[in-house]
Parts: C-alpha cells; structure tokens; sequence
C-alpha cells in the first residue's frame, strides 16, 4: 500500500510522490474533517499535519480548535479537525461551530470521516451534509475493524447512491489516507456537489413547498433550510420571515395529519428509513463467534465484574508508580548529589559557588520530580485513553457521578486530572450544560495532578509509607465527592443522562502513547524546568539577604500555630503557587538537605502533603479557569480553595495528633 509523500513540500520533482500530477500551479486549499466523535478525525488530521498544527479555541466558543497545514503534491493544504458530532443542529456548541463553519468559512472539501463498522449511525450525520451541498469526500475509516465484526461495505455501490467520492482507510496506519487526499483535491477541481437525496413522494412535497418561500439571500442551501424548519430547527426559525413560518406552520400540520405524530418525528423517521435502505444495499454482515476479546470487553463494563477490575487497575497503576518512583528517585538524587557536591568543593565556600550549587540543586530537583514520577504517570495515562479503557471507566462510573449531578463522561475530565489539571479544566468542555460544566470544572480543580503525585510519593510514600499515601488520596477523593455534592445542590438545574460512544478496545500504539506523553510533558519541561532552576536561585538569594526571615515570621500564625510546620514551609506554599512540585523541590532547598526526614517530623509530612493537595491549583489551571468560567468564579474557586485547605489542614493534624 503507498502512503501519501508529505515530505517534499510541493516539489514538483520528487520521485516518491509524481510532485505536480495532481497540481501545476501551486494553490492553497482547505479541507474540513468533519463526522461523529471517535472516528479517527483526531488521527488522520495528526498523520497529515505531524507537527505543523496548532490548537486554540473558535472565537467566542470554549471548543477546540484544531488547524494544521501540509504539502501534497503542489499544493499547500490547509486541514481543520472539526468537533466530532452526530448532526448539524444546534442543540451543542459543537454542532453550531461545525455548521456555521462549513457554510461561512465554505472549505473547499468537506471530508466526512465514517467508521465503517457502525455505518448506519453515522449516515445520519452524512445525509446532513449533502443537503449542505458542498463538495465532499466519504473516509471509511476502520474498516480493518468492521471486517473483524464480519462487516464488509461495497464502497462503489455506496459512491454511486450519494454521488460522493468514497475511500475505505486505516488511519491510524496511514492506508487510504493518500487516496482520500487525491479523492479530495479532485473534488476541488470538478466542484461536483452530491446527488440530492429524497426522501419520499409526501416529504418532498412539503420540503418544495416550504422550499420556494426561502430568499436566496438566507445564507444557508434553500433545500437544506427548509428541511431544518420542519425539523423545528430553532436557530432558523429565528432567522426566518413570518411568511416563511406561516408556511412551515401549515405544511407540518399537513404532515403530522398524514403521518399521525409530529412533522419532527416524521422527519427523522423518514432519514432513518433512507440510511437503513443505503446500508441495506452497500452492507454485508456475516455473523461470527463471539471471540475472546469481545468476552474481554464485556466484562470490562460488567456491572459487577467491571468495578473490582476497575479499583484493581488503578490501584496497580499507583502502587507501581510508588515502587518505580521511589527506586529511580532514589538513585538519580545519589548520582546527581554526589555530583553536586564535588562542584561545590571544587568552587570552594563563597556566594558564586552557592549561587552555582543552588542551580545544580534546582536541576537535580526538577529531574528527580519529572522522570520518576511525571513521565511514567503521563505513559500510563496514554495507554489507558488509546486503549479504549478510558471511555469504559466513564462509563462504570456513571451512577457514582449522578450523585455529584454529573454522569459519567465527567470522569474522563477527572482522570485526566490525575495528569494536568489544566487540560482537565478544558475537557470539562465535553458537559453539555453549563451548570454540569462548572460543577466538573470545580471538582477538577481539586483532583491531585500528576504535580501533586510526585509531592505524594516524594514525601509521603518515601518518609511516610505507601499506606499513608494511598490514604491521603483515598482522604482527597472523599473531600472531592462531598463538596461535588454540595455546589450540585447550591446550584439550579438537574443532571442529565449519559450519552458517548465507547470505542473498540485495541492494543495501544506505542508511537502514539510516546507523543501523546511527550505532548504532555513539554509544558514540564520548557516552563516548569526554568521556573524551578530560577526558584531556586531566588530563594538562595533571599536566604543570603535574610529576607525568609520575615516572610516566614508573617506567615506563622497560620504554618506554625494552626498547621504545626516549620515557619519556612510558608516559603514552599508561595511558590507552589507557580506549580505545585515546587513545594518540595522548595523544601529541599529551604531545609538545605535531600534528607527531608531530618528536617519534618511525619506528621508535618502529611499535613503538608495535605494541604498542598487541595490548596490553590497553580497559576496555569487559575489561568484555564478564568477562560473557562469567568474571573469572578475562578477567583471564588481559587479563595474558597486556599481557605478550604488551611481549615482541612489544621483539623486534621489535631485528629493525627489524638492517635500519635
């Protein structure tokens, strides 16, 4: 099979790709993905764009935006990932950025991405855009997949019904992802609109009818309008005249006399009659023995099976990162201190040989944080969303989430948590109300990042025990549920029911964990790196000025006398503030030792451990919050929060005082 050239940036001599077959002139274009969620948009869009790709958020709309460009045999080619959806209503902000943008950006092809082995439900999204009537190309993605569950798909009979170019592909293995991009650029160049489908003798009738009334000035196809209106489309009927509504008003009447239910209903019902005859006539299926792996996976949603596999993968997940993190740790902090420490007998007692050994420290520090603890975190988390287990996790968890007015996709959010708060304050965004979204972001805001975990098996499970650590997590998840339950009853509305797609469960691929870990660990180490070495030296710069001295003392009242901590940690508490692995890599540096064990007792361990898991998220999740839900609420979460901590602190270094 060949795999698409993206490499020779248009060269119309290159050997690999035939260079101008396709192009002459160069000419930029631009290219829509569009289609449900978990199709592989998300993977051709990376396997065409690799780096060139930047994310940031439609304007006024808190949805991604993912955009990227590359070179296909002259031509450059603009490609935009839009958000997987199931129609073009309106009833989410996905569906209205997919449709407004598609008919006022008009992309110069539309390709509708399809997972071949649910064919019928995403035909439904399919049938919308070709009343769009824009160019298009249909990606039968998965097909590998379908052929598994004994689904084959006659892609000639199936071009030939829609009049649209279909390509079958395996993304994620780059095959048919050159012929889908040939496909595209030649729809481009005959700017061929897909064949118009009908809908039956008494719903055309009523589609014309409504249909003449439509000014040509309505900015959206006049088929496509009309279809909408008897939809009970409210973002059209807004924008429609009276005369068109009265038209509507009587045409639907006619039709639910007709029909004997709603004209939305008969619609609706009417496309699914449509999409069952097409996948009727393209479709094959072949029933096959239910394999070991289907097993598998239905006892991994198994209602009573499912949960004990659950906590036991998680609590495997987390004892391996204690074990693992603490032998790395371990040994890198020997090797790198002991390098440290003949630089600084080599410089010899002065303030430059301080300021040097304090960089080295702040270095040392920040690398026994990242690979023991972070890196390894951020692995694991990429096989668990590649692998599908994930999207079956939501969905275990949909009951446990109800109780906190969520449902179980809100878990997703959560888990990715444990990795970023940042992002997970940004996948709140999957919530499809705003008071399910704020309620999600807040509980997010609390869930101990992967920061947070390396503070945890740093001090706790390394000084401590593992018991100890896993208890505090066990503590902060408690915290988590009771205060979900408290902001679901302080704000109005009610929950609602839980609808995603749950993916086939596949062997991860190795690549793309690899990238998705580096992705997520480039903010580490191109901003976390620098902060911590500089904050390091800041500190040693306010040690040989005294000024810890002051600080220190301003903040007693509340480290020493209610939270029983030596008066410096104040210092670690400010600069967690910049990110939280920092309040250890500050204790270090404070206590002037590795040894931490010498300088806190225990149980100033856990109380500061405690503290530091639910106090103020860093300055990059308040900055995420304040995009995400205003700066009046971010600041109400952020004050909440610290004094939140500082009361949980104090009460709970009384209760360990009362039983050690």
């Amino acid at each position: 099979m060949v795999k698409a050239c993206f490499s020779c940036h248009g060269n119309t001599s290159c050997k690999d790709c035939g260079g101008a077959k396709l192009g002459g002139k160069n000419k930029k274009l631009r290219i829509a993905l569009a289609g449900n969620a978990n199709v592989g948009k998300s993977v051709m869009f990376n396997y065409l764009t690799k780096l060139h790709q930047h994310i940031g958020n439609w304007p006024g709309k808190t949805v991604e935006k993912a955009e990227g460009t590359f070179h296909f045999k002259g031509h450059e080619i603009d490609v935009i990932d839009l958000p997987g959806i199931y129609s073009l209503s309106t009833y989410s902000i996905e569906e209205t950025v997919t449709r407004e943008y598609i008919v006022e950006e008009k992309p110069d092809v539309v390709i509708n991405v399809i997972d071949a082995s649910v064919l019928e439900r995403n035909l439904f999204l399919t049938l919308q855009l070709i009343e769009l009537n824009v160019p298009m190309v249909i990606v039968l993605n998965q097909i590998d997949i379908a052929e598994k569950k004994g689904i084959t798909i006659n892609s000639k009979k199936l071009k030939k019904l829609l009049g649209v170019p279909v390509v079958p592909t395996v993304a994620v293995k780059g095959i048919g992802v050159y012929e889908a991009i040939e496909e595209a650029i030649g729809a481009i160049k005959k700017n061929k609109t897909p064949k118009k489908i009908s809908y039956g003798k008494e719903i055309e009738k009523a589609i014309k009818n409504v249909e003449k009334h439509i000014p040509k000035s309505n900015g959206y196809p006049s088929r496509w309008t009309a279809i909408k209106l008897l939809e009970n489309d409210k973002e059209i009927f807004k924008v429609s005249s009276s005369k068109v509504l009265s038209e509507v008003k009587k045409v639907s009447k006619g039709i639910e006399k007709l029909h004997t239910h709603s004209c939305p209903t008969a619609m609706s019902c009417e496309k699914y009659a449509v999409i069952g005859n097409i996948a009727k006539t393209v479709q094959e299926s072949v029933k096959k023995d239910v394999s070991t792996a289907d097993k598998f996976q239905d006892i991994l949603t198994h209602k009573i099976w499912g949960y004990p596999i659950m906590l036991g993968a998680i609590f495997a997940i987390f004892l391996s990162l204690f074990s693992f993190g603490d032998f790395v740790a371990g040994v890198l902090d020997t090797l790198l201190m002991s390098f440290v420490g003949l630089v600084s007998s080599a410089l010899g007692d002065n303030i430059f040989s301080g300021m040097i050994t304090s960089l080295f420290e702040g270095i040392v520090a920040a690398i026994t944080v990242v690979i023991p603890y972070i890196l390894p975190f951020y692995l694991i988390f990429g096989i668990l969303e590649d692998s599908g287990y994930m999207a079956r996790m939501a969905f275990l968890m949909d009951n446990v989430m109800h109780k906190i007015g969520l449902h179980g996709k809100a878990f997703i959010p959560m888990m990715m948590g444990f990795g970023c708060n940042v992002p997970a304050c940004l996948g709140c965004r999957v919530m499809e109300t705003h008071r399910e979204r704020l309620i999600s972001v807040f509980v997010a805001t609390l869930v101990p990042c992967a920061a947070v975990t390396a503070v945890v098996l740093g001090l706790v499970a390394r000084y401590v025990s593992i018991w100890w650590a896993i208890g505090l997590y066990a503590i902060d998840i408690a915290i988590i549920f009771i205060l979900g339950k408290i902001a679901f009853h302080a704000l109005p509305g009610e929950s609602t029911g839980l609808i995603m797609e749950i993916p086939s469960m596949r062997v991860p691929q190795f690549r793309t964990t690899v990238k998705q870990a580096w992705f997520r660990m480039k903010d580490f180490v191109y901003i976390a790196f620098p902060i911590i070495i500089a904050s390091t030296v800041v500190i040693n710069m306010m040690q040989f000025s005294g000024m810890l001295g002051p600080i220190s003392n301003i903040m007693s009242p509340i480290t020493v006398a209610w939270l029983g901590l030596p008066a410096v940690v104040g210092i670690a508490f400010i600069f967690g503030i910049l990110r939280k692995e920092l309040t250890l890599v500050m204790l270090v540096t404070l206590f002037g030792t590795t040894n931490l064990a010498a300088a806190m007792t225990q149980t100033q361990m856990l109380v500061f451990t405690l503290v530091t898991m639910l106090y103020i998220p860093c300055a990059a999740t308040i900055a995420a919050l304040v995009r995400e839900i205003g700066w009046k609420k971010a600041s109400f979460i952020t004050v909440f929060e610290i004094v939140f901590a500082i009361v949980m602190g104090g009460i709970f270094l009384r209760i360990l005082l009362m039983f050690f």
